[in-house]
């Protein structure tokens, strides 16, 4: 990679992606996994990077509702464990998939009493 290379918004400095490298593939006897994960990390980095630009974009043309929004929109919450099971309850009257009989469960196994 050349100097130039490192200058682009969306590309993690160099002292992050060392330390990527290092911690997936030091620790690792599966390359190929590690690959997989570094590729993962990356893109999430660079879609991270990219959804901020757009943010401090719409904040500085005077748009911080729809900087908000855009935000939500992009990076929602991850559903609760109990909105999971409600779906999953949702989808089937039977339990005859495992993903759903594993997320009733799951979320059973949280609840008090």
């Amino acid at each position: 990679m050349t100097q130039e290379d490192y200058r682009h918004p969306i590309a993690p400095p160099p002292e992050l992606a060392m330390q990527w490298l290092k911690q997936l593939f030091d620790n690792s006897d599966d390359p190929v996994q590690s690959g997989y994960l570094l590729i993962k990390v990356a893109a999430q980095y660079g879609a991270d990077q990219e959804l901020e630009a757009c943010v401090k974009w719409l904040e500085w043309n005077h748009s911080d509702l729809l900087s908000r929004d855009l935000r939500t929109a992009r990076r929602p919450e991850p559903p609760s464990l109990k909105q999971e099971a409600l779906e999953a309850l949702s989808r089937r009257s039977t339990f005859t998939l495992d993903r759903d009989r594993d997320t009733i469960r799951r979320a059973l196994e949280q609840l008090d009493g």
